[in-house]
C-alpha cells in the first residue's frame, strides 16, 4: 500500500508507463493550469509553465524521495516557483513604447453576453495584491489546498500562512472597494 496517493502512479511514470503518464496528466494538469493561471493572469504562460512542471515530473520519477513531502507539495511548489521566475523576468523587462490600444468601448454582442464583471474584478483584485500574498489566497481558495498543505508548499508556517491570508484579503478588498467607487 503506497503511503502517497501519487506513488504508484510517479513509479509508473518512472518505468515508461503510458498508461501511468496518461494518469498523471490527467490527475494534475487542471490543478497546475489553475494555480499557474491565477498566479501569472495569462492562460498561454499558465500552460506553459504546467509544461515545464511536467518535464521537472519526467526528469524526477525515478529519484523522487518518499521520505519527504508529499508529491502534491511538491509539484505545487515546483509550480509556485516557476510562476515566480516568470513574474520575476516581467519586472525586468525593458518598458518600451506601448502598443496601440485597442478601443474600450463595448463589443457590439455586449448585450447577449452574461455581465462577469464581479469575476474579473475579482481576478484583478488578485494580481494587484503581493505576490507571497496571492500564492496563499490561490492555494487555499482555489486550490482547495488546507493551510497545513499550502504552508508546506510554501515553506512556512501555518501562522505565517494565516497572516498572509488575512493580509491578502484585506488587499483585494481594499483593492475592489476602490474599483466599485471609481465606477
Amino acid at each position: 500500500m503506497a503511503l502517497d496517493p501519487d506513488e504508484d502512479l510517479l513509479r509508473g511514470v518512472a518505468s515508461g508507463d503510458p498508461g501511468a503518464i496518461r494518469g498523471i496528466i490527467t490527475a494534475k494538469l487542471p490543478r497546475l493550469l489553475a494555480v499557474a493561471t491565477r498566479m501569472l493572469g495569462d492562460p498561454f504562460e499558465a500552460e506553459d509553465v504546467a509544461q515545464e512542471a511536467f518535464v521537472r515530473i519526467w526528469r524526477h520519477a525515478g529519484r523522487w524521495n518518499w521520505q519527504g513531502a508529499r508529491f502534491d507539495t511538491w509539484i505545487h511548489r515546483v509550480t509556485m516557483n516557476l510562476c515566480y521566475d516568470r513574474l520575476r523576468r516581467r519586472r525586468q523587462m525593458p518598458v518600451g513604447v506601448p502598443p496601440d490600444l485597442a478601443d474600450d468601448g463595448p463589443m457590439p454582442d455586449a448585450a447577449l453576453i452574461p455581465d462577469d464583471r464581479t469575476e474579473q474584478d475579482v481576478r484583478l483584485a488578485l494580481r494587484t495584491i503581493a505576490p507571497r500574498q496571492r500564492e496563499a489566497i490561490v492555494l487555499v481558495y482555489y486550490q482547495g489546498l488546507s493551510n497545513q498543505e499550502a504552508a508546506a508548499v510554501m515553506r512556512i508556517s501555518v501562522d505565517a500562512l494565516e497572516s498572509l491570508l488575512a493580509r491578502g484579503r484585506r488587499s483585494m478588498q481594499a483593492s475592489l472597494l476602490k474599483g466599485a467607487s471609481n465606477d
